[in-house]
C-alpha cells in the first residue's frame, strides 16, 4: 500500500480520495476551505489538511515526504501547476499529475515534463491511470475476439531515453502511437521514450499483469 496526497476536495478530489481509501491506501487531502471536507463520507480514514496546496508546510503536514504520488485537482490552473512542481522538484515525488482547464497551458506544461489532464477530457479515472500502479494498463479498445487490448502503459522513469522498439521487445507489446505534448504521433524506427510521453500499445489481455510488472521496474541491464 502507498501514500497519496490530493490537492482539492471538490467532486474529482473526493472521488479520488474515496477510490484510493477503498483500495486500502493511505490518503491525505488538502483544501483551503475546511468546509470542503464535508463532501467526504464519514467512513473516510484519510488525513484532512486545511491549507494552501503549494505551501511546503501544508504539504509536509499531508505527508508529501513519503508520498508515492501527488494529484493537484483544484479549480485553479496556476495553483495546480505550482503545487505539482513543488511536489516534484522540492519533495521529489515520482508520480504527479495536474488538472488543467486551459488546453494551451496543458501543452506548455507537458513540455516541462508535468503530466496534465485537460478538463475537456477530464475524469477521475484518467488521474488514477497516472498515479495508481495497479491501474497501469487501462484498456481503451478491444478487438472482436477479446484477446487483444489497446491501452496506456505506465513505465518506471528509468525507461526514459530507451528506444520504443526496445520497450516493445522487453514487454512483448506493439506500440501503436505516442501522445506527446498533447498530440498523437506514430512511432518511427528511431523513436525513444521521452519525459511526459504516454505510450499506447496493443497487447494480449492475458499478459497485462505481466507487462505491468515488467515496465514498473527498471529495465534489465544488458551484460557487457
Amino acid at each position: 500500500m502507498a501514500h497519496y496526497v490530493i490537492m482539492g476536495c471538490g467532486r474529482v478530489g473526493v472521488s479520488l480520495a474515496h477510490t484510493l481509501d477503498n483500495a486500502g491506501h493511505s490518503v491525505a487531502i488538502i483544501d483551503q476551505d475546511e468546509r470542503a471536507f464535508r463532501r467526504l463520507r464519514h467512513t473516510f480514514t484519510g488525513r484532512k489538511v486545511t491549507g494552501v496546496g503549494f505551501d511546503r508546510d501544508t504539504l509536509k503536514a499531508a505527508g508529501i515526504e513519503e508520498a508515492y504520488a501527488f494529484a493537484a485537482v483544484s479549480s485553479g490552473d496556476n495553483s495546480n501547476i505550482l503545487a505539482t512542481r513543488v511536489a516534484r522538484e522540492t519533495f521529489h515525488v515520482g508520480h504527479v499529475v495536474a488538472r488543467i482547464y486551459d488546453p494551451g497551458r496543458a501543452e506548455i506544461y507537458q513540455r516541462l515534463g508535468i503530466p496534465t489532464v485537460a478538463a475537456v477530457r477530464w475524469s477521475a479515472d484518467q488521474v488514477l491511470r497516472r498515479i495508481l500502479p495497479e491501474q497501469s494498463i487501462n484498456g481503451d479498445f478491444r478487438e472482436s475476439s477479446g484477446r487483444l487490448i489497446l491501452g496506456e502503459l505506465a513505465l518506471h522513469e528509468a525507461w526514459l531515453g530507451r528506444s520504443l522498439s526496445g520497450i516493445e521487445a522487453a514487454a512483448g507489446v506493439r506500440i501503436a502511437y505516442v501522445t506527446r505534448f498533447g498530440e498523437g504521433i506514430l512511432p518511427r524506427p528511431d523513436s525513444s521514450y521521452q519525459q511526459g510521453d504516454v505510450l499506447h500499445a496493443m497487447m494480449s489481455v492475458d499478459r497485462t499483469a505481466e507487462i505491468s510488472k515488467i515496465l514498473s521496474k527498471e529495465p534489465i541491464r544488458e551484460s557487457p
